[in-house]
């Protein structure tokens, strides 16, 4: 891995570890030579990972789209800011750009870029790792469900286990590093879908 893109939520007014958090994962991130992508943006998680790589020396590169890409909410420090017309083509540069994705503590955006990562790892469009990083056992009402989802068939184990979830930045990198793409679970999942 030589980038990592990160989701988390751009909220100021969250708890100071969350913030205190985002901060280490983007020292950690630098200090193993990674570039980090994510949104742009320069408020809470979001800038604070992005401070913490910065301040590491570390490269960041923000993909934004132009309603966002305001003095108030875009990040005027970054090594790069690619702009794209819409979120749509925000997500793909942002995966195209990334050998893996961690999901911090944030919100429906977060939410809607962390399932849009396994859904495309389920179906075989990347082979990316994809972890958790669980701070304050953020995580855990969301992992219930994703395990109730299994335990009724809904996911098969293998996708499930794609999800890494660590509280420990360093641990979870590791991690991921060691991931092994479940390729006969996906091509399972691809003919009971032609079942049907």
């Amino acid at each position: 891995m030589n980038s990592i893109c990160v989701f988390c939520g751009s909220s100021d007014t969250v708890h100071a570890d969350y913030l205190s958090a985002a901060r280490t994962l983007g020292i950690v991130l630098a200090e193993r030579g990674l570039s980090l992508i994510y949104g742009g943006g320069k408020t809470g998680l979001m800038g604070a990972v992005a401070d913490g790589v910065l301040e590491a020396g570390g490269e960041v590169i923000g993909v934004i789209i132009p309603s966002m890409n305001t003095k108030s909410l875009a990040h005027d420090g970054l090594s790069r800011m690619d702009v794209t017309p819409d979120m749509h083509a925000r997500k793909a540069r942002m995966h195209e750009l990334a050998d893996g994705y961690i999901a911090m503590p944030g919100g429906y955006g977060t939410f809607d870029e962390l399932f849009e990562t396994l859904a495309w790892a389920q179906t075989g469009a990347h082979e990316k790792p994809v972890g958790l990083l669980n701070i304050r056992n953020y995580y855990a009402p969301l992992l219930a469900a994703m395990d109730h989802a299994m335990n009724e068939g809904f996911v098969f184990k293998e996708h499930r286990n794609v999800l890494f979830c660590e509280f420990d930045p360093n641990k979870l990198l590791d991690t991921m590093a060691e991931y092994v793409h479940p390729h006969d679970a996906v091509k399972r999942w691809m003919r009971e879908g032609e079942e049907q």
